[in-house]
């Protein structure tokens, strides 16, 4: 990557992929509804053809779960709300581009709760513990290590072992990608409420 910081601005998709392939950035921030080619599209197309490809994080004015899980198929870092204060966007931004994951906004919670299991076989690999399932669930609400710890009542670094056994035995390269899993395989299913 780029060492210098690069700011930049582009009118659609087509033009953030071209922008974001000249200045090399480290982050983009990817409107979900654009001209030309839409922010989902402008992200994959992003992410698959750099050698060296920038982290994304989504962002739009629609709490609309499919948005959500289509930008983490896609293969951004975050997704977050315009309406947010603009300090905490720039957050959003400063915490991808130190390698982290920004699953949700507290705005977003509210659309995604977790389903029973249908089967063992349902998750990839080895299968899950009860309360390694229960911290992807969490993770899936865009919950921190912190806040899984208070909602199960158990030590910070027993969320980071069911967090770190959560993405091995998922072959997950990060925990956004472990919450993709949860969403294809039918653990976790945005929108559905009860």
């Amino acid at each position: 990557m780029a060492g210098t910081p690069a700011v930049g601005e582009a009118a659609d998709g087509v033009e953030a992929v071209e922008r974001a392939r000249q200045l090399r950035p480290d982050v983009v921030l990817m409107d979900v509804r654009m001209p030309r080619l839409n922010g989902i599209e402008a992200t994959r197309q992003l992410l698959a053809e750099s050698a060296e490809p920038p982290k994304v994080v989504v962002i739009t004015t629609f709490e609309n779960d499919g948005y959500v899980t289509a930008a983490l198929s896609a293969g951004a870092s975050g997704f977050v709300l315009k309406r947010l204060p603009v300090p905490q966007i720039a957050e959003a931004v400063r915490v991808v581009a130190a390698g982290e994951a920004i699953l949700f906004s507290a705005a977003l919670r509210q659309m995604v709760t977790a389903r029973p299991l249908g089967s063992a076989e349902a998750l990839p690999q080895a299968a899950l513990t009860g309360r390694e399932e229960e911290a992807l669930r969490l993770m899936a609400t865009g919950l921190s290590n912190p806040e899984i710890a208070e909602s199960l009542t158990v030590s910070l670094e027993t969320v980071k072992t069911h967090v770190g056994n959560v993405l091995t035995k998922l072959g997950a390269q990060n925990r956004t990608h472990a919450v993709v899993i949860a969403y294809e395989t039918g653990l976790v299913v945005p929108g559905v409420t009860g």
